[in-house]
């Protein structure tokens, strides 16, 4: 049954809403980069760099992802990046994705925002005709910075407002609620903007930043999100508006040490919008077949409920209605089989 499930999965045409570029960055790449670039990272070989990838929680990941993002430095480096994630995807059968990018890490190395957005946005690009795997980009504030640096970011993508599809929150939660940031996200909500925000798994304050992102900001989607199960009030608005939540099993076993395959069943079964995606897919080992496997086995899933998580993902995108048809067609004629 085992290899049956991961054919399965292997075939399932998949949406992933929910992965960072520079999450996606492989030790090979990142070697390569930063002997192209210049860059002493301390490593000289693949088991080096991926010795450094070890974390307990959000902060102690956070602390080695920031600085590997220094690799990075023209737009081909960011072309080359957003590339071999999408090439990974459509090994995995991933038909669509939104993926978060963190240009103010960039912006405060003086790397411009155009040469961020136009690297990745070519890639996308590029893999929509030669891959088959449409997508869009989403930037993220990064809430541990100040709300000027973060208003200051909004204004440097707003030219380019025709590669970008929304705008996130992300990083370390501890003393950076969504209302930090009421004010960008309302501009970038007055500019077309879609929005997410992340509520990351058992931070401090967790219900009271659901509850912020949810009432006072209005967010579409909620990136993790699945202690809003502690609060039935935010839990019922979230069911009733149809809010999705976007989350992540490995990645939440490694900071929190529990991939809340539990929580994210119950919430499945209980017909709230959840999704499975990869989040920072080389830091945790698995890309969105893994972590979709990692949660069937884990919450005894049917390929039913397998099924569902794809539509859901497929139906919360951000995506033209005809294009959303075709996606969730191809789905339901897979399910068929």
């Amino acid at each position: 049954m085992d290899v049956e499930l991961g054919e399965f999965v292997a075939g399932l045409p998949k949406c992933e809403l929910h992965v960072h570029l520079e999450g996606t960055l492989e030790p090979e790449l990142k070697l390569a980069l930063a002997e192209r670039n210049g860059v002493d990272i301390g490593q000289r070989t693949v088991e080096e760099v991926r010795g450094t990838y070890r974390f307990d929680s959000l902060a102690s990941f956070l602390a080695v992802y920031y600085p590997a993002m220094d690799v990075l430095v023209t737009e081909q480096d960011f072309y080359e990046l957003a590339h071999a994630y999408l090439v990974r995807a459509a090994s995995q059968n991933v038909r669509y994705a939104e993926v978060f990018f963190d240009p103010q890490v960039h912006m405060g190395r003086g790397v411009p925002f155009e040469a961020v957005v136009r690297g990745y946005h070519r890639a996308l690009q590029d893999a929509e005709r030669d891959l088959g795997v449409a997508g869009a980009l989403i930037m993220c504030i990064v809430r541990d910075l100040p709300a000027d640096s973060a208003m200051e970011a909004l204004d440097a993508a707003l030219p380019f407002k025709d590669l970008v599809l929304g705008l996130g929150l992300d990083s370390d939660e501890r003393g950076n609620p969504p209302a930090k940031f009421a004010e960008v996200f309302a501009k970038a909500r007055d500019e077309g903007l879609h929005l997410t925000m992340h509520c990351d798994v058992d931070q401090e304050n967790t219900t009271e930043h659901i509850r912020q992102a949810l009432e006072d900001i209005r967010v579409e989607r909620i990136d993790h999100g699945t202690n809003v199960v502690e609060d039935p009030r935010l839990l019922e608005i979230v069911r009733e508006r149809g809010v999705g939540l976007t989350c992540c099993p490995i990645s939440n076993g490694f900071v929190t040490g529990d991939m809340k395959a539990a929580v994210i069943a119950r919430l499945l079964r209980d017909g709230v919008r959840v999704t499975v995606n990869s989040d920072d897919p080389a830091y945790f080992g698995g890309y969105v077949s893994e972590n979709l496997l990692a949660l069937a086995r884990s919450a005894d899933l049917t390929p039913a409920e397998l099924v569902q998580l794809e539509r859901n993902a497929f139906e919360i995108a951000w995506l033209p209605d005809e294009q959303r048809a075709r996606y969730l067609a191809e789905l339901g004629d897979y399910a068929a089989l």
